[in-house]
């Protein structure tokens, strides 16, 4: 069947390839300078598997075009131009997670973002062996970047939709459950207090903080004489409050405080120390050398737990811990609480 003038072409190309059609439109002609022939100049508009693929791809495009320099832009460049504008209004937390599911897509750096179909996504993550909340976040991943790329016209579809991850829904083989450290494994832990990588563990428990909190502590947001600091970033709007340093680990904040220059209170060598580092390099390995199986989030669970059962009012407690939607209007306008009351209460556990 002969296409019509002007509207493009589909061309098998020679050798064994997995998309061997070339799916081409004709931008221009110019004049070979050996021959002194009119050539022929094309935009690439894609490859397909079959000629039938590629004369729909070739109709899609002369339904709908779009700017073909943009056809070859791909999965890395969308994501290095979406990541520029999101992670600005984003949280740390979400950053790295951002990050760590980009690094999940190593197979995609490289294609064509208006190439990619749905068999290349849901490959990314049949195959990369990650756990269900892990691949959530990879399929958001998606859901932003095509999302970017149609409000650009980098593609025409959005396949991150169809991704299937319930699949996996009970894949989880790393999930540690969130329970509280017990007294035995406390004790265990003040035993080993001398070091100060075992002291931040101690510091996570008895002010109840999230460890992105802890370690994105600046020693500028810290009072050791009136014993509190503040946390300025946190997850939640309730999360950005003042925290009393209990006299038991006041004597860890110090230590770290002035045992270097760098401007954040945790450091390794002089750096801030990133989840990731500080998570898989020093809080598992120092829980497991002992027998311990908790994550960081139960450090937060056991203060709770012992503020509770130390019998401290509710409302002091949610404004230790800076729970997320836990406190009624009456409590976040009416109810004010001094850095002695909330010092008071952290000094009963």
């Amino acid at each position: 069947m002969k296409l019509p003038n002007s509207y493009g072409s589909v061309t098998k190309l020679s050798g064994k390839r997995r998309r061997p059609y070339i799916v081409r439109k004709t931008v221009g002609f110019h004049i070979d300078e050996k021959s002194q022939k009119v050539k022929q100049e094309f935009a690439i508009i894609g490859y397909a598997s079959t000629k039938k693929e590629g004369l729909q791809m070739l109709a899609d495009y002369n339904k709908n075009p779009f700017d073909l320099t943009k056809a070859k832009i791909t999965f890395e460049e969308v994501y290095e131009k979406w990541s520029k504008q999101k992670f600005k209004t984003i949280s740390n937390s979400n950053v790295n997670a951002y990050k760590a599911s980009y690094k999940c897509c190593t197979s995609l750096y490289k294609t064509p973002f208006k190439d990619l179909r749905l068999s290349n996504l849901q490959g990314v993550v049949d195959n990369c062996g990650k756990n269900y909340p892990t691949l959530r976040k990879l399929k958001v991943l998606f859901g932003q970047l095509y999302e970017y790329a149609m409000k650009n016209d980098i593609c025409q579809k959005d396949y991150a939709q169809y991704v299937d991850i319930i699949q996996y829904k009970n894949r989880n083989p790393n999930k540690l459950e969130r329970n509280k450290f017990t007294a035995e494994e406390i004790q265990t832990v003040w035993s080993l207090s001398e070091d100060k990588y075992y002291q931040t563990i101690l510091m996570l428990i008895y002010t109840g903080v999230r460890v992105s909190e802890l370690l994105n502590l600046k020693k500028e947001n810290i009072n050791l004489d009136e014993q509190y600091f503040d946390v300025v970033q946190s997850k939640t709007e309730s999360g950005v409050r003042r925290v009393p340093i209990a006299d038991k680990v006041l004597p860890f904040f110090k230590n770290w405080y002035y045992n270097n220059n760098c401007e954040y209170l945790l450091h390794i060598n002089g750096k801030k120390f990133s989840y990731e580092n500080y998570y898989d390099s020093y809080y598992m390995p120092l829980l497991n050398n002992i027998g311990i199986n908790h994550t960081p989030h139960c450090c937060r669970h056991t203060c709770i737990s012992m503020l509770t059962s130390a019998n401290v009012n509710e409302t002091i407690i949610k404004k230790i811990v800076g729970h997320k939607g836990k406190m009624s209007l009456t409590e976040k306008v009416y109810t004010h609480i001094d850095i002695k009351e909330l010092l008071d209460a952290i000094n009963l556990i």
